[in-house]
C-alpha cells in the first residue's frame, strides 16, 4: 500500500530540483511530500510504512580533500574504516552540517541522492539491494521518493560496496 502524500500543489524549491533530476535521469518515482517527519531513518519507515532498512540514508563525508556521498540502509551504521579501505579512498569523517549544504545545497535530514550543484563520488550499500523498494529523501526532510538500488547507482554514477563491518 502506498502512503499517502499530501495534498500540496507544489513541491519545495529543493525537491522539485530532485523531481526534475529523477526525471532527466528516466527514474519513474514521484517525489512525495508527507506530513510526517522523514528526518531520520526511523522517523522515514514509520511514516512510509516501511522496514527501517528501506530507507535510504544519504549521508555525506569527507575523504581526500572532497565530499563524498553515502547511500546506506536505515538498518545499519556505516563502518567509515571498512568502508574506506574497500572503496580505495582516505579516511571517511563526518561532514559537518554547513559542509553538507554546501556539497549538495541541502540540509543533513532530507539530503537527496540528487539535485547537487555537482555530481559527489558515490557508493550505494549493497544491502539496500534486498529490499524490491527502497525510499530516499528528497531535498527537505518532509519529502521522499521510491526507488532503488539498482536505481540509485544508475542515478548517482555510484559503487555498489557493503558499508558494514
Amino acid at each position: 500500500m502506498e502512503p499517502a502524500a499530501s495534498p500540496a500543489v507544489t513541491l519545495p524549491a529543493r525537491s522539485a530540483q530532485v523531481a526534475a533530476a529523477l526525471a532527466a535521469a528516466g527514474i519513474p518515482g514521484t517525489v512525495r511530500e508527507l506530513s510526517d517527519s522523514t528526518r531520520t531513518a526511523a522517523e522515514a519507515a514509520a511514516a512510509l510504512g516501511c522496514e527501517v532498512g528501506a530507507i535510504a540514508n544519504s549521508l555525506v563525508f569527507l575523504s581526500d580533500g572532497e565530499p563524498v556521498l553515502v547511500l546506506t540502509s536505515g538498518r545499519h551504521r556505516v563502518d567509515t574504516a571498512a568502508l574506506a579501505a574497500r572503496w580505495g579512498r582516505g579516511p571517511l569523517r563526518r561532514a559537518t552540517p554547513e559542509q553538507v549544504r554546501e556539497a549538495t545545497g541541502q540540509a543533513i535530514g532530507g539530503v537527496a541522492p540528487t539535485g547537487h550543484p555537482r555530481p559527489l563520488p558515490t557508493v550505494v550499500d549493497q544491502a539496500l539491494t534486498d529490499y524490491p523498494r527502497v525510499w530516499a529523501a528528497a531535498g527537505t526532510p518532509h519529502t521522499v521518493f521510491p526507488t532503488t538500488a539498482e536505481e540509485l547507482l544508475h542515478l548517482t554514477g555510484g559503487t555498489l560496496l557493503p558499508v558494514g563491518p
